[in-house]
C-alpha cells in the first residue's frame, strides 16, 4: 500500500463495496423467490444460485458454478462502467473448476452446458477457445466443446473465437464449423495462432510464451490478460480520404502527374494522419487516470493495486492499435489510374480529375466511371489492385510501426473499419475506382463488393492474406455464404480447407456469415418479422433487426456480392 495514493485505494474500495452490495441485492432477490417457489426443480436451482452468490460475495470461487457466477458479475459490472467487452480464454480458465466438480460428482456435462449457456446469455463478451499454452501444447479440452454446445443451446448472438493452430484437433475444428453452418448465427469466428504470435513478437519484442498468451479480446485485436493495456479498435485512419487529399493535392501542384508521384503524396499525408493519431492517443493515455480511471480493470491487472496506480499508468505492455480503413478504395483507385491513364492511355489525368470533381456527372462522366470501375481490382489475384494494396500496406505498416512513442508504448497497425464504413464514406468525395461521392468505403481488409464473380472466395482469401500488417493485430477476412451455395461447393469441408489455407498464408482472423439469401432479403424488408436473425456485422454479431436501415442494407449488399 502507498499512503500517498489514498485517493486510488478509496476509489477501488468503493467499487468493491458497490459490487458486493450489488451481489447482496441478488442474494436478497433469490431468497425471496425461494420462499415463494413450490416446484422442486426450480427450488433446487435457486438454492444453488443462493449458495454460489453467498460464497463469492467475499471469497474466491471454488466450484464451477461459483466461477461462472463470478465471471458473470464482473462482466456485468465492467460493461456498465465503461462498455468493456473483453473476455478470457474461457475453456482454460474454467477447466480446473470443471474437473474438480466432475471428480467430486457435483457436475456432469449437461449441467455444465446449462450453466455456460446462462453465462453466455448474460453478456456477449469475447471469449477465446482452443489455441496453445506457453509451451505450445494444444489447449482444446472438454470444455471447449461444451462452450460451443452452450452457445448452440442459446441459438442467438455470441462472440466466440476459435484459435486455430497446426495441432488443433480436426474433430474440434469441424465441430466449430458445423455450428457455424447449422445454427447460422455467425459464430464462432476463427483466428490464426502462428501469424498473430509471430507478429506480436516482432512488434513488441516479447518472448514466445507472452505472445502465445495474447488472446482474442475484441473485434480485431488481441491482449495479454492482466499484463497489457490495449487501446485498440479505437483509432482509425480513413485511407480513402487520405488518397482523396493526396490526389487533389498532387494534380493541383504537379504539371506532370504520375502514380509514382501520387504515392509520394499519399505517404506524406498518411504520415500526417499517423502522427495526429499518435499524439491524440498519447494525450488520452496521459490523462486517462484523471478522466476515466480503469476502476474495474485495475482489479485484474498486475501491479495496479500493488502500486496504487491506474493501469493506464503502470501496465507492463501498452499497445495502441491504429487501424487503416478503406484499403480497397485506395488500392483500386491507384490501379485504375495506372491501367486506364498510364498504361492504356484511354483516359487523361485531366479527365479523371474533372470526373471526380463532378461526381461522374453526365454521359461522359458515367462513361469515365464505368471505365475506371472495370479496371483490375484488389483480390482478383495478381492484379494491379493487389499490387497497390500491398504497396499501401507496406507504407502504412512502416509509418505506424516506426512512429516514435513514449517509452513502453507501441503503435500496432491493422486493417479494420469496424462498422464505420458508412460514416467514413460520407467524408470522402468521388474516387478513381468509380465510387461515387459519399458512398460507403470498403469494409476492413475486404475488397470492394463485386470485385469478381469466379473463384471469389479463394481469391479474396489470398488477397487479404497478402496484406496482413504482421504486427500482432488482425486484418480480418469477412466472408458471406449462402447455405445452399455452400453445400453445392462442398459445404463444411470447403470452409475447413479455406480456414487452414488462409492461416497458412499468414491470415489472422476470419469472420463468416452463413445466411439464406431469401431470408436476408425478406428480413431487410420487414426486420420485425425476423427478430431471431443474427448476422456478423464486423468483429461482433448482432440481431439484424437491431441494426439501422443503412447498416442492414450494407450487410445485404456485402452478402449479395460476397459469393
Amino acid at each position: 500500500m502507498h499512503p500517498e495514493r489514498r485517493e486510488y485505494y478509496d476509489a477501488e474500495e468503493r467499487v468493491l463495496l458497490a459490487v458486493q452490495k450489488w451481489i447482496g441485492r441478488h442474494i436478497e432477490r433469490i431468497r425471496g423467490l425461494l420462499e415463494r417457489e413450490e416446484r422442486p426443480e426450480i427450488r433446487e436451482s435457486l438454492a444453488e444460485m443462493l449458495a454460489a452468490n453467498e460464497h463469492i460475495v467475499d471469497r474466491a470461487p471454488e466450484t464451477f458454478l461459483e466461477a461462472c457466477q463470478w465471471i458473470a458479475h464482473f462482466a456485468s459490472a465492467s460493461r456498465a462502467y465503461n462498455r468493456d467487452g473483453a473476455g478470457c480464454q474461457l475453456d482454460a480458465m474454467l477447466t480446473p473448476y470443471y474437473e474438480r466438480d466432475v471428480a467430486a460428482g457435483r457436475l456432469d456435462d449437461e449441467k455444465a452446458a446449462f450453466i455456460l449457456a446462462n453465462l453466455l446469455l448474460i453478456d456477449t463478451r469475447y471469449y477465446q477457445l482452443s489455441g496453445v499454452d506457453e509451451r505450445g501444447r494444444d489447449r482444446t479440452c472438454r470444455l471447449s466443446y461444451l462452450i460451443l454446445e452452450a452457445a448452440h443451446l442459446l441459438n442467438g448472438s455470441a462472440n466466440l473465437t476459435v484459435r486455430v493452430h497446426k495441432d488443433i484437433p480436426e474433430d474440434f475444428l469441424r465441430t466449430a464449423v458445423s455450428y457455424l453452418f447449422n445454427d447460422r448465427n455467425a459464430w464462432p469466428r476463427f483466428c490464426g495462432d502462428e501469424a498473430l504470435v509471430r507478429g506480436y513478437m516482432k512488434n513488441r519484442g516479447v518472448d514466445l510464451a507472452t505472445a502465445r498468451n495474447r488472446i482474442a479480446s475484441g473485434c480485431n485485436w488481441m491482449c495479454v490478460p492482466g499484463r497489457e493495456y490495449p487501446m485498440n479498435d479505437t483509432v482509425k485512419i480513413n485511407v480513402a480520404r487520405v488518397f482523396e487529399v493526396a490526389f487533389h493535392d498532387m494534380t493541383d501542384a504537379e504539371p506532370s502527374p504520375s502514380t509514382a508521384l501520387l504515392m509520394d503524396y499519399f505517404k506524406k499525408h498518411l504520415s500526417i494522419a499517423v502522427d495526429v493519431a499518435a499524439r491524440g492517443a498519447n494525450l488520452h493515455i496521459d490523462h486517462a487516470h484523471e478522466v476515466q480511471p480503469e476502476l474495474m480493470l485495475n482489479l485484474l491487472t498486475h501491479e495496479s493495486v500493488e502500486s496504487g496506480l491506474d493501469v493506464s499508468q503502470c501496465a507492463e505492455l501498452y499497445t495502441v492499435g491504429v487501424d487503416g480503413a478503406g484499403l480497397a478504395v485506395a488500392a483500386d483507385s491507384f490501379a485504375a489510374i495506372e491501367q486506364r491513364v498510364e498504361r492504356e492511355g484511354r483516359l487523361s489525368w485531366e479527365a479523371v480529375h474533372g470526373a471526380l470533381h463532378s461526381d461522374f456527372a453526365g454521359i461522359d462522366g458515367e462513361r469515365t466511371r464505368l471505365m475506371l470501375s472495370s479496371s483490375e481490382r484488389y483480390c482478383q489475384g495478381g492484379s494491379l489492385g493487389d499490387k497497390w494494396a500491398r504497396a499501401i500496406t507496406d507504407a502504412f505498416v512502416e509509418l505506424v510501426h516506426n512512429h516514435p512513442m513514449p517509452e513502453g508504448r507501441q503503435l500496432v497497425p491493422g486493417w479494420f473499419s469496424w462498422s464505420r464504413t458508412i460514416l467514413y464514406g460520407e467524408a470522402v468525395g468521388a474516387t478513381p475506382n468509380g465510387r461515387r461521392a459519399r458512398a460507403p468505403i470498403s469494409h476492413g481488409a475486404n475488397p470492394v463488393p463485386g470485385f469478381r464473380r469466379d473463384g471469389a472466395v479463394t481469391a479474396q482469401s489470398s488477397g487479404i492474406a497478402a496484406v496482413q500488417p504482421g504486427c500482432g493485430n488482425a486484418a480480418p477476412l469477412q466472408l458471406e455464404f449462402d447455405p445452399k451455395l455452400s453445400l453445392e461447393e462442398g459445404g463444411a469441408d470447403r470452409v475447413l480447407q479455406l480456414i487452414r489455407k488462409h492461416f497458412e498464408l499468414g491470415g489472422t482472423l476470419i469472420n463468416i456469415n452463413v445466411l439464406d439469401q431469401e431470408v436476408l432479403l425478406a428480413a431487410n424488408e420487414n426486420p420485425d418479422l425476423f427478430p431471431e436473425l443474427v448476422v456478423r456485422v464486423t468483429g461482433f454479431t448482432a440481431y439484424f433487426a437491431s441494426l439501422s436501415p443503412k447498416f442492414r442494407q450494407l450487410v445485404v449488399d456485402r452478402f449479395l456480392s460476397g459469393f
